[in-house]
């Protein structure tokens, strides 16, 4: 027997997300799933007045756990199909209503139908890890609310913002995803009972003829299975832009936490803050003083890999031919459950590296002080214009200044522009309001009123049609 150890294992569900989303593309759950849509398309067409009898479905009904999974392997080696191999598994356990399992049905019925819960069920969980995630960062953004902070255009420090605000960034960013998750989650519909090329042949011959019941059935039979309506016109297939949808909504969530990623490690890098770091962890098997940003880097890593997945179902959709081709089949079975894996790993990381995330208010601190002379320079020059300064001169000596402090600070790394001020006689009128024009909290704008007004506004609107699943920490297994 080959081992384990010898034979590829996919690390998603391996390593990174969490075993009930593995569960839920596991072949267990897909073949119980599948059972169930037999049952509802037989109830459904016993409602509607076809020859099944109560016997029939309640044998159905107490077989339906009992899936035996060799003797369907054993099966499909013979036959080379999974559904026709499921199909005469579930008959041979229930002799009695072996003749009416799949009836009218072709396998996209079952498979297709199964696939979109799958997808709600998978969206729904993506759901409670986003918005755990969402939750940690609005609680980080609202402890920081006030906290002066360097912010950088083109990497280059520019004006002050607070931490509180630039987390108020990655929020909005999940904020949106999260909008985008529900609307596609509400989007989906069933399958519904279609047939070979989607014309409901099979079942218009099954009811004799009777478009009513015919229409009925495909309500009916959407229903049994949780869906408030089905596509009303499809090839063999639900369309395949479905898969294509959902997957851009998959795509945001992996460049939120890309973007979020990329700025805790440069952070990280600039001593700010850093995220969650075990007494135990060994952060460089050469360098045992480093703590490098793995959990981060992990992230970034997977949200990349889906980002690239998104074109995976694209592709399959644009190109499917007239009313269906199997080419769509091997690349969903890898697409698909990867791509909901992939977005349930970066979501237990951003949840786990948000809510652990910690700062260092000193660094930041001298950070700031070290930009805060270039940075009070405006304020500065109305304070000595006010005084009764000439302000195109003063901004010239500002000029001057400012320059020379700069060339320095490459030079030696210290920032002296506020003795060469201090240092100018036509600035000395204005030197008493420099303590003043240094705070600074006079440099954040509007930013610890705007998290406020985000969170209250944006943020805890949907937090609480979520609160029940509020505080659900999954383990971070790697």
């Amino acid at each position: 027997m080959t081992s384990p150890s010898t034979r590829y294992e996919n690390p998603l569900p391996e390593r990174y997300a969490s075993p009930e989303m593995a569960y839920l593309f596991s072949p267990e759950k897909k073949f119980r799933t599948w059972r169930r849509i037999w049952i509802a398309l037989a109830e459904a067409e016993r409602e509607l007045g076809l020859p099944i009898s109560a016997e029939q479905l309640a044998e159905l009904r107490a077989r339906a756990e009992e899936i035996d999974v060799a003797r369907a392997a054993e099966l499909e080696r013979e036959v080379r199909h999974d559904v026709m191999a499921h199909i005469r598994t579930f008959g041979e356990q229930c002799p009695s209503a072996r003749k009416i399992i799949h009836l009218g049905a072709t396998s996209a019925l079952v498979t297709d139908n199964a696939d979109l819960l799958l997808l709600r069920d998978a969206l729904d969980l993506l759901a409670t890890r986003l918005v755990n995630a969402l939750d940690a960062v609005a609680s980080f953004a609202a402890r920081h609310r006030d906290l002066p902070t360097l912010a950088f255009t083109h990497l280059q420090p520019a004006q002050l913002t607070t931490v509180g605000k630039r987390a108020s960034l990655w929020a909005q960013d999940l904020v949106s995803d999260l909008d985008e998750l529900e609307f596609r989650r509400a989007g989906l519909r069933g399958l519904g009972a279609k047939g070979a090329t989607g014309t409901q042949a099979s079942f218009l011959a099954l009811f004799q003829g009777d478009a009513a019941k015919v229409a009925a059935l495909d309500r009916l039979f959407s229903e049994k299975l949780g869906f408030a309506a089905s596509y009303l016109v499809t090839g063999q297939t639900y369309p395949r832009k479905v898969d294509a949808q959902v997957f851009t909504c998959l795509s945001g969530i992996a460049q939120s936490a890309g973007k979020f990623s990329s700025d805790v490690r440069l952070l990280q890098g600039l001593r700010e803050a850093e995220e969650p770091f075990e007494a135990t962890q060994v952060g460089s098997s050469a360098m045992a003083y480093k703590r490098n940003p793995v959990r981060s880097e992990r992230m970034a890593s997977l949200a990349r890999h889906l980002i690239v997945s998104t074109l995976n179902p694209a592709l399959t959709a644009s190109t499917q031919w007239f009313e269906r081709t199997l080419d769509d089949s091997a690349n969903r079975r890898l697409a698909v459950p990867e791509g909901f894996l992939a977005a349930d790993a970066v979501l237990i990381l951003y949840q786990d590296i948000a809510s652990g995330l910690t700062l260092y208010p000193r660094v930041i601190e001298r950070h700031v002080r070290d930009e805060m002379a270039f940075l009070a320079t405006e304020d500065l020059l109305m304070e000595a214009v006010k005084a009764g300064g000439d302000r195109q001169t003063l901004h010239e000596v500002i000029r001057r200044c400012s320059m020379a402090a700069a060339l320095g600070m490459r030079e030696t790394g210290e920032n002296d522009l506020l003795e060469r001020l201090r240092a100018e006689p036509s600035l000395a009128a204005a030197l008493g309001a420099l303590d003043k024009v240094l705070d600074p909290a006079r440099y954040v704008g509007r930013a610890p009123a705007q998290v406020d007004e985000f969170l209250a506004r944006e943020v805890r609107p949907r937090l609480d049609r979520y609160r029940d699943r509020l505080g659900v920490k999954p383990e971070l297994r790697v």
